[in-house]
């Protein structure tokens, strides 16, 4: 059942002398992750400020993992197992957060990991994911459209919490966001200039190759980025 799946994401900070560890687990943590019981879709990302989505917003100290499962139980199990213990030896910080799918359109490495949720109520705070596949030849009139929409999310009414994340430095993007309430992210989305502006050039352009929108309701959080609670 589709109604009992829970998100979750991750995000390690590592000091510096950690990085080489981080890339590590990077690239070995993904065959322990396939034969994880319960999970159903997971994604190893880097991060960044989602400022250019170029190379220049890389921030090489902290790394995260989205993952699908079928229901709270595994996602428990998953908490206590030894890819988080791993992580953990070699972080600084970690910081988790639960999440309910609310809405979700799209697809992610063809697959609808979100599923196709029914519309519902939620009061509280909400979360967003957004991932994209960039058609090469249109790349570049992406990057000089997103600055106006980045610098406006970063200062959204509402926002408390931005994160850039991506499986590859370039061409392969999205971005993680906590706000207030469904109002304040729809005021966003919508009603505010430079992301409008740039919805409406999404299809006149045709940047995406592959594209995914989803909305969470948030059910809990816990720990540190750079030192703070993001959402507190």
């Amino acid at each position: 059942m589709t109604s009992r799946r829970v998100t979750s994401l991750h995000v390690w900070g590592v000091p510096g002398r950690a990085v080489p560890a981080a890339l590590l687990r990077m690239a070995a943590d993904r065959r322990p992750l396939r034969r994880t019981p319960g999970l159903r879709f997971a994604k190893l990302l880097g991060t960044g400020s989602g400022r250019t989505f170029t190379v220049r917003d890389a921030d090489t100290r902290h790394w995260a993992l989205l993952a699908v499962w079928d229901d709270a139980r595994a996602a428990d199990a998953f908490e206590a197992g030894p890819v988080v213990a791993r992580w953990r030896r070699i972080a600084d910080e970690q910081w988790s957060a639960r999440l309910r799918p609310l809405a979700a359109r799209g697809r992610w490495s063809g697959e609808e990991p979100f599923g196709r949720p029914w519309p519902q109520r939620w009061d509280g705070p909400v979360a967003a994911v957004t991932r994209a596949r960039l058609t090469p030849r249109k790349a570049l009139t992406f990057w000089r459209a997103v600055p106006p929409v980045s610098a406006d999310l970063h200062t959204g009414p509402g926002l408390r919490f931005a994160l850039g994340i991506g499986e590859a430095p370039l061409g392969l993007q999205g971005t993680f966001s906590v706000w207030d309430s469904s109002a304040a992210l729809n005021a966003f989305a919508y009603d505010r200039a430079p992301h409008a502006a740039v919805i409406r050039r999404t299809a006149q352009e045709g940047w995406y190759a592959e594209e995914l929108f989803a909305r969470f309701g948030l059910l809990s959080a816990a720990g540190t980025v750079g030192g703070r609670d993001p959402i507190g």
